[in-house]
């Protein structure tokens, strides 16, 4: 099944002649589902590469030759569990408290990995380390209210019908492209990439918008990311979320960390934000202020639950996958929810971000306005659950595409998934290695 037609209609792009995406049923374990999670995995790295040549094409007149292998494909989105040390050794993505739970009347689902989310999670059920006995004697339903009310994160299982009533579509597009200003655009050379010599913010955080950025960088831009030095991130997230970008931190609520966070927003061709709506409108960095500051400059924004209903709560891939039905609709038994074989609505999004983000950069180079980007994990669920289900080719459940094929070195030690994809017979690399969190001064190259 071939999604790709139907994402490339949504960002306006060309179809590549002579370019066909593999079957994304052919990945093995990492895509073995009743949904087409293969398919859609696919169909967004696809969209992220012909949106690359479309790049190149408006910066040099020349459009690069695409290809991609579905074994790469199926690595990269599980990037965050090939990770290895120097001993081989992963890192756990998940605290013991982030699992799913049965409640009274069904299941919830909880995230607590970061150690103020774990906290919340406590103080809403009045316990000091083991929320089951708490979990089980509510409504699910309760549990979900009690826990975002304090600030944690909690959602009940739902089916996809009992999501639709609970929160409609909004029929947002898949990706949404919004033109913002006309301004002239940063001048920035050519280079032997797409993205080259282009600046990207990057504001965002875990897996989804850190993936997209750093798929730009692979194609060429120089990424900086920003942390809040009083939110460190997780271990598994300070590596993999900063591979092939400068990493600083900025406290954006001092006067001199608003001061270089402006500096760089002005600076940047890309700033890309992955928190909740509204949520940075403090710190002058929502779509709209950015626009009247800096004519010219693309924004993006990444975000769990859309604009729908939920816009304001926090979420995660892990809960978006049971609120929006995904978690009954591959139940292996119907009793208890099941999950994606990886983390592809993190992922999905995340190449679909740095899809639209290409796209926008190609019509500004072209002489297009400036363009607001927009995603979010609960479009992708959706797009996910629309399609047809069919099952997996012969054989591939049980095959394991050569991980080691696709494993490069990420410096100090550690080994990691190269970037997905080739242009003009190239494979595309990571730059800016070792990855140092934090250790960057806040400043674009």
């Amino acid at each position: 099944m071939d999604l790709l037609p139907g994402v490339l209609a949504a960002l306006d792009l060309p179809t590549p002649e002579g370019f066909r995406p593999p079957d994304g049923r052919s990945g093995g374990p990492a895509f073995a589902s009743p949904l087409a999670v293969g398919d859609c995995a696919v169909a967004s790295v696809a969209a992220c590469l012909v949106a690359a040549a479309e790049l190149a094409h408006a910066r040099t007149g020349s459009r690069p030759g695409i290809a991609l292998d579905t074994a790469h494909v199926a690595a990269a989105m599980r990037s965050e569990i090939h990770l290895r040390d120097p001993a081989g050794n992963g890192i756990d993505g998940f605290a013991p408290l982030s699992r799913l739970w049965p409640a009274a009347d069904g299941w919830v689902r909880t995230h607590a990995n970061y150690p103020w989310h774990r906290a919340a999670l406590l103080t809403a059920l009045g316990v000091t380390d083991d929320p089951g006995p708490a979990i089980a004697a509510l409504p699910a339903a309760e549990v979900e209210r009690r826990v975002y009310a304090a600030g944690g994160l909690a959602v009940a299982a739902r089916t996809p019908d009992q999501w639709r009533a609970a929160c409609p579509p909004d029929d947002a597009p898949l990706v949404s492209l919004t033109p913002t200003a006309d301004a002239p655009a940063r001048a920035a050379a050519p280079g032997p990439l797409p993205a080259s010599g282009l600046r990207i913010l990057d504001l965002t955080r875990v897996i989804a918008g850190p993936a997209g950025t750093r798929m730009l960088a692979a194609l060429g831009a120089d990424v900086l990311r920003v942390d809040d030095p009083n939110r460190p991130e997780l271990p598994l997230h300070a590596l993999d979320g900063v591979i092939g970008k400068l990493s600083t931190e900025i406290d954006a609520a001092a006067v001199d960390g608003r001061h270089a966070l402006d500096r760089l927003v002005g600076e940047a061709d890309v700033v890309v934000t992955g928190y909740r709506p509204g949520a940075l409108r403090r710190f002058g960095l929502a779509p709209d202020q950015i626009a009247d500051r800096h004519p010219g400059t693309i924004v993006a924004t990444l975000s769990a639950w859309g604009s729908g209903p939920w816009a304001g709560r926090r979420g995660f891939d892990s809960l978006v996958q049971i609120a929006t039905g995904i978690g009954w609709a591959v139940s292996p038994d119907g009793i208890r929810p099941g999950t994606l074989p990886c983390q592809l609505l993190d992922h999905a999004t995340g190449y679909l971000l740095a899809a639209g983000i290409l796209t926008a950069l190609a019509r500004r180079a072209a002489g297009g306005p400036a363009t607001h980007v927009s995603v979010s994990l609960t479009r992708t669920a959706t797009w996910l659950l629309d399609q047809p289900r069919k099952p997996p080719l012969p054989g591939t459940r049980d095959a394991h595409p050569a991980i080691d094929d696709h494993r490069v070195p990420l410096g100090d030690g550690w080994t990691g998934i190269s970037p997905p994809g080739l242009l003009d017979g190239h494979p595309l690399r990571w730059p800016h290695l070792p990855p140092r969190y934090g250790q960057s001064p806040p400043a674009f190259p």
